[in-house]
């Protein structure tokens, strides 16, 4: 594609006019087309419901598209009560009755599998009944989360309602010093410009040291775009993305048109120098309450999470366990390894660290949401401290309401396992 329209345009402005058929910028109102709309096994259930309603009235009872509907089980799997089976028995109908393929619960976390298995590219227009369907930003692509009641209405009719969003840009240049990662460094600006710091704009991070990232550290920080109000957090596509496309993509071609014309007009800029930035850690009961590891440090911990959309890939694990080396988790702390997808799990398998983690008296699972959102197993008890690679901290998120959830990089989480209190990587 090529821009024909007068003014330079963000990445998001070029893919709501692909997705409306027109010529946009921020602040218009446009129906548009999606590309991919992603369910899962909390939300899906409510979505389907909607979408019956919407379709009542109709003799056929069809989705737009069958083939751009992926719905992955991930939240409650394997089932973990009467309620969760129900509700995967009711979406495998569902998707066997609207003939969609892509479902069921075998390959791991949806912001995982979505990027791993080819459904999203630069340029495309996605929606999830989930929040954190900003991580697909990451390769490029304008993604974000929508409410069950909305995907009940792309189901039906493949199209929805946006505001295009202004757009706040994010340069981080530098080379992040040892033992800091891109964990540290969304931690840091959701830190500096707050929760709703990017309210309902599209975050887009630049500059030298977002070029040097890898695609899972890239994934890492489009993630947590929501957790400073981002509607999208997006990083655009270079030969990094290119790379990981065409190992998924067999016939993927490169489009340099996916990238934020150079006089753009950006709502803020925010610039960052990593070269010094230490290890963060966001503490209760807020994810902007962020401070530099050495303020937390000597915190008892009950729970140590590794896992999670945010940071549950292969590249993470392996810090983890070349941080551990053959030392065993400190007395009294639960050290829950989690991979976020099945791919990434038989990596992590057949690289020994599975064994490695076990011997250390850590518990490896199966790939799933986990301890998360609480939902599931893993929780935390009335007055217990758990620390997590996840993407939330809120009063209750990951158990009981009188618990605390503190959320730092792989790197810091191994650490903080070996010594049973929050611990600088630096200092290992």
């Amino acid at each position: 594609m090529s821009n024909t329209n007068d003014h330079p345009m963000t990445i998001s402005e070029k893919i709501f006019s692909k997705a409306s058929g027109k010529t946009v910028k921020a602040g218009d109102f446009v129906l548009a087309n999606i590309d991919r709309a992603m369910t899962h096994d909390i939300t899906g259930p409510l979505a389907v419901d909607g979408f019956y309603d919407i379709m009542r009235d109709k003799e056929e009872k069809k989705v737009w598209d069958p083939s751009k509907i992926v719905i992955v089980f991930d939240h409650q799997v394997p089932a973990d009560s009467l309620n969760a089976s129900a509700n995967h028995i009711m979406l495998r109908k569902f998707a066997k009755e609207q003939g969609i393929l892509n479902y069921d619960v075998y390959e791991g976390v949806c912001h995982q599998v979505m990027p791993e298995m080819g459904h999203v590219r630069p340029g495309d227009l996605i929606v999830g009944s989930d929040s954190h369907t900003c991580a697909y930003g990451s390769l490029g692509a304008f993604s974000t989360g929508v409410g069950s009641t909305d995907m009940a209405a792309v189901f039906a009719s493949g199209k929805l309602w946006f505001r295009v969003p202004e757009t706040i840009r994010f340069e981080a240049n530098g080379k992040l010093p040892k033992h800091v990662y891109s964990k540290d460094l969304i931690l840091h600006m959701i830190g500096d410009v707050g929760a709703e710091g990017a309210r309902y704009m599209a975050a887009e991070y630049a500059g030298s040291t977002i070029e040097g990232l890898t695609m899972s550290e890239r994934m890492t920080i489009s993630n947590m775009a929501i957790e400073m109000g981002g509607k999208a957090g997006i990083i655009e596509a270079d030969k990094t993305t290119e790379a990981y496309l065409k190992e998924r993509i067999p016939d993927y071609e490169f489009d340099p048109y996916w990238k934020s014309d150079e006089d753009a007009e950006y709502a803020e800029f925010h610039d960052y120098d990593v070269s010094d930035l230490e290890p963060q850690v966001a503490c209760p009961h807020n994810v902007d309450n962020v401070k530099p590891v050495s303020e937390v440090e000597g915190t008892k911990v009950d729970q140590v999470f590794v896992g999670s959309c945010t940071n549950g890939r292969f590249e993470d694990i392996k810090i983890v366990a070349e941080m551990m080396g053959d030392e065993p988790v400190a007395k009294d702390v639960r050290l829950l390894i989690i991979p976020a997808s099945r791919t990434e799990y038989m990596k992590v398998l057949r690289a020994g660290y599975v064994e490695q983690f076990m011997e250390a008296g850590a518990i490896v699972e199966s790939p799933c949401c986990g301890p998360c959102m609480g939902g599931s197993f893993g929780l935390l008890g009335d007055g217990e401290v758990g620390l997590a690679t996840s993407n939330r901290n809120f009063r209750g998120r990951e158990g009981s309401p009188e618990s605390f959830v503190y959320l730092s990089s792989p790197a810091t989480a191994a650490a903080s396992a070996l010594t049973g209190v929050i611990t600088d990587p630096r200092n290992i």
